[in-house]
């Protein structure tokens, strides 16, 4: 079979350091070409100023990841689906929800797949909690989710952006674990956003979640927050009505049992999430998943924004 001929639009960080090597590394594609208004380049292939560019210029395109801030997706998804080609979408997938679920319809009646990409859930440890929570009660569920907003996203303006989502960048990772680990949904029942006097979002958020996953007097929440130096922290800890412990660290690639690590794999993320994306592909399937996004919107709907000191990168 040939190998599906891919074009990445959209050459920042997350492109450079995730998207290229795992398609290097799956022989089920072939990096076609690059859109990037700043002209990155790639060995062997063409870079082109824009999508119409593209698409004038390579009628056999088979499908493009968009990689570019979230505000421009929405117009450059809906270019793809026309220009007949199949759609992979970097995280968080659109501004709106509304807009998303507008592609979805979108690429349904044009027969074109469209796959939205939530990393965290592609590891062996989200799937073992996900084992381990099936048919459970919570007594307790805590998400912390702290980070150095200067060494993941230094000098980048648009994130601090109305639709560029500021903490619930890195956040929504864990907002994409909860719902896809938890055995019943949960709700927003209210939010603190702390935003930079001088910044549209947050830089920190908290989060208290409602969910028939837990027991009567239980409780489930969520602190997100950008000023942590030093050691990162991403992990997520659960109390199950009957006394297990559980815990789920490093963003979602280790998993420890009352203290004893059950799994511990090697963060392969995007290589499984392109290994789906040929899967989808073959099988003319889309995959949109829209609860995470869901949950972030609801926190901006509830939430309460609280001034907190300005932000200078």
């Amino acid at each position: 079979m040939a190998p599906i001929r891919i074009a990445v639009i959209g050459v920042g960080k997350i492109a450079r350091d995730e998207h290229l090597p795992s398609i290097a590394r799956d022989s089920r594609f072939e990096l076609a070409a690059l859109v990037s208004g700043s002209g990155a380049q790639a060995p062997g292939v063409p870079t082109f100023r824009d999508a119409a560019e593209l698409y004038a210029a390579l009628p056999d395109l088979d499908a493009v990841a968009i990689c570019t801030p979230p505000s421009a997706r929405p117009a450059l998804v809906r270019e793809a689906i026309d220009a007949g080609v199949d759609v992979l979408m970097e995280k968080p997938p659109t501004p709106t929800v509304g807009e998303l679920r507008d592609l979805a319809a979108h690429a349904g009646a044009a027969g074109r797949v469209l796959f939205t990409t939530w990393h965290s859930q592609y590891n062996a440890a989200v799937e073992a909690l996900r084992d381990r929570l099936a048919g459970r009660t919570l007594k307790r569920l805590a998400i912390t989710w702290k980070e150095d907003v200067r060494r993941w996203h230094p000098n980048q303006d648009w994130i601090w952006e109305t639709a560029g989502f500021g903490v619930f960048d890195p956040g929504i990772n864990a907002l994409s674990i909860l719902t896809r680990v938890l055995p019943e949904p949960a709700f927003v029942r209210s939010a603190r956003l702390l935003t930079p006097s001088n910044r549209a979002m947050p830089i920190a958020a908290e989060i208290a979640f409602t969910s028939r996953a837990l027991a009567d007097g239980g409780e489930m929440t969520a602190v997100f927050d950008w000023r942590q130096t030093g050691d990162q922290t991403w992990e997520i800890a659960a109390d199950l009505a009957d006394g297990t412990a559980l815990r789920l660290t490093g963003g979602g690639t280790t998993l420890a049992v009352d203290g004893v690590t059950v799994e511990d794999a090697p963060r392969h993320e995007y290589d499984r999430i392109y290994a789906r994306f040929a899967g989808l592909v073959a099988s003319r399937d889309s995959h949109i998943d829209t609860a995470p996004f869901e949950l972030v919107a609801d926190a901006f709907l509830v939430g309460r924004r609280e001034d907190v000191e300005p932000f200078e990168d």
